[in-house]
C-alpha cells in the first residue's frame, strides 16, 4: 500500500497542511499512523476520502456537514458533482480520484460527458491540461508512483487517437497549407501535439505526423519531398537550455531561404526571442499557436 506525506495531501487536494491537522484533531476525518519519530504518515484510502472532502467543500458543504456522511454517501454525492457539474476544478479532482484508484470507467465517464458538452479541444484545453500539469507537480514531489502517470497519459493518449480516427481521411478544404507536426530530439511529451493535429484536422488542414524525436535532417527530407511545409513542434523539455542556441542556430541554417515556416512553443522556447523572423515563430502557449496558424 503507497503511503503519503502531509506535503503529497497537501499537493493532490489543494488543503493546506494547517488545515488538514485542523480536521483531523476537531473532526476526526484522518486517523494517520506516525513513524517512531512522530511524522504522519496517510494511506491512500485516507487521500481518497481527503479528495473527496475538498471536493464537496468546494461545492460549497461545511466541513461539519461532510464529516457527518457516511463513506459511502460522500462518495455518491461526489460521484454526483462530478457528472452533472461544468466546473472545472470538481472535474480536475475527479479525475484525480481515477488516477489514485486507476480507475478508467470513472476517467472515461468525466471526460467523455464533458467533451460531449464542450468538444474535445475545450476540454482538452480547460480540463486535461490543468490536470496534467497539477500531476507533473505531483510528479516531481513523489506524490504519486509512475505507473498512476502512464496510466492516466495513455488514457487521454487513447482519447485523442480515437477522435482523430473519426474524422476520416477527407476533411481536408485548405489544399494550400500543409502542417508537418513533430518534437525535437529526445522529446517525448506528445499528447498536446496529438491535440493540435485533432484540432488542425478538425479544421480541414492536412496535417503530416512525425511524433517523437525527430532529427532536423529527417524535417527537410520532408520539405525536399514535398515543398512549401509548416513545421510545428513542442518544446517541453528538449532540447535543454545550454543546447538550445546551437539547435536553433542549425535549424536557421538548414531552412534559411526556403519557404517554410517553424511554429514553436513549449516551457524550454517560449522566453526565447526568434532568431529569423519569417521563418522561426514563437508563441507562448498552445491556444496562440493554434489561432496564429489557423487564420
Amino acid at each position: 500500500m503507497q503511503e503519503f506525506s502531509i506535503k503529497d495531501l497537501e499537493s493532490y487536494t489543494g488543503i493546506k497542511a494547517h488545515t488538514i491537522r485542523i480536521w483531523e484533531q476537531r473532526y476526526g476525518l484522518l486517523k494517520p499512523e506516525r513513524t517512531v519519530s512522530n511524522i504522519r504518515k496517510y494511506s491512500d484510502r485516507e487521500l481518497k476520502t481527503l479528495l473527496n472532502v475538498s471536493l464537496l467543500n468546494n461545492r460549497g458543504h461545511k466541513i461539519s456537514e461532510i464529516a457527518s456522511l457516511a463513506e459511502d454517501k460522500m462518495a455518491k454525492l461526489v460521484e454526483h458533482y462530478a457528472t452533472s457539474t461544468q466546473n472545472d476544478d470538481t472535474l480536475i479532482g475527479t479525475l484525480k480520484l481515477a488516477m489514485l484508484n486507476f480507475d478508467e470507467a470513472l476517467f472515461n465517464s468525466i471526460v467523455d460527458l464533458r467533451i460531449a458538452s464542450q468538444g474535445l479541444e475545450h476540454t482538452y484545453l480547460n480540463v486535461l491540461t490543468p490536470f496534467m500539469s497539477q500531476i507533473g507537480v505531483m510528479w516531481l514531489s513523489d506524490a504519486i508512483c509512475p505507473a498512476q502517470e502512464h496510466f492516466i497519459s495513455n488514457l487521454i493518449r487513447q482519447k485523442l487517437y480515437t477522435h482523430i480516427d473519426r474524422l476520416g481521411p477527407d476533411l481536408v478544404i485548405h489544399q494550400n497549407k500543409t502542417f508537418v507536426l513533430f518534437l525535437p530530439e529526445l522529446e517525448f511529451h506528445e499528447l498536446s501535439l496529438i491535440m493540435l493535429n485533432f484540432a488542425l484536422r478538425s479544421r480541414g488542414y492536412r496535417t503530416i505526423y512525425l511524433g517523437q524525436s525527430v532529427p532536423l535532417e529527417d524535417l527537410h527530407q520532408v520539405y525536399s519531398r514535398i515543398g512549401e511545409v509548416h513545421f510545428i513542434s513542442l518544446f517541453t523539455t528538449q532540447p535543454v537550455s545550454v543546447l538550445l542556441p546551437n539547435y536553433m542556430r542549425k535549424l536557421v541554417e538548414r531552412f534559411s531561404g526556403s519557404t517554410c515556416e517553424f511554429h514553436l512553443t513549449g516551457g524550454v522556447i517560449k522566453d526565447t526571442k526568434s532568431p529569423e523572423l519569417g521563418l522561426v515563430n514563437i508563441y507562448p502557449d498552445l491556444g496562440n499557436l493554434l489561432n496564429a496558424v489557423t487564420v
